[in-house]
């Protein structure tokens, strides 16, 4: 009986070690994929205004009375106009990704809100995430203007009222690659990619991603 119980167990053990080896490796194999994919970013999807092209003009009325210019006559500063909801839950986690974004951009950038619905839970999630730096405009038309079909979705303005960057925003890696495709002069980091991989893009560029 002692005798089955040891073999057992040593036969466990065997079958432990094997089981750990397969992950190590597994994990090993997912790393490398995903060295290979690189960056996706933002996920651009078709309709509204294209990068490269003048921005909308709108001037809208925050829901605290401040009044807000999209588009128009340049002002120096680059404009983030996130859409977001109260009720997206996958908005409420990219906040303080997006306070991050403001504060290391500084006077450089304005922050612009949007979203539509009801004003009093739009009041209460200004309140409850702290978000009275930013603007919130309410406005159907905005986002008709932009075909924000999908929510969180993010559009980058320069300071000449270009569209330099937008897309359906899933994490804080998205958000971040608005500005990275801006950098690099992309319309996404799908392009950047694309390119790179079809030998498109000179050696100096292709390292700056």
């Amino acid at each position: 009986m002692t005798n089955a119980v040891i073999a057992a167990l040593i036969a466990l053990w065997i079958l432990v070690l094997v089981l750990a080896l397969v992950v190590v490796a597994l994990l090993r194999q997912v790393g490398m994929l995903h060295e290979r994919l690189g960056p996706v970013g933002a996920l651009m999807l078709p309709g509204g205004p294209e990068v490269g092209q003048e921005t909308p003009a709108f001037e809208l009325e925050a829901i605290d009375g401040r009044a807000v210019r999209i588009g128009g006559p340049a002002d120096g500063r680059s404009t983030l106009l996130f859409f977001l909801s109260p009720t997206c839950p996958v908005c409420k986690s990219l906040i303080p990704v997006v306070k991050s974004i403001a504060r290391e951009q500084g006077d450089a950038l304005q922050v612009v809100l949007a979203s539509d619905g009801d004003a009093q839970a739009q009041y209460e999630m200004v309140v409850r995430e702290r978000l009275e730096a930013f603007p919130l405009v309410l406005s159907t038309p905005l986002g008709i203007a932009f075909q924000v079909s999908k929510l969180p979705h993010a559009v980058l303005i320069d300071a000449n009222n270009q569209i330099v960057a937008k897309g359906l925003i899933n994490n804080r890696e998205h958000l971040e690659s608005l500005f990275e495709a801006s950098r690099i002069g992309v319309a996404s980091l799908q392009d950047f990619q694309r390119a790179r991989a079809a030998g498109l893009l000179g050696q100096n560029q292709g390292s700056k991603a």
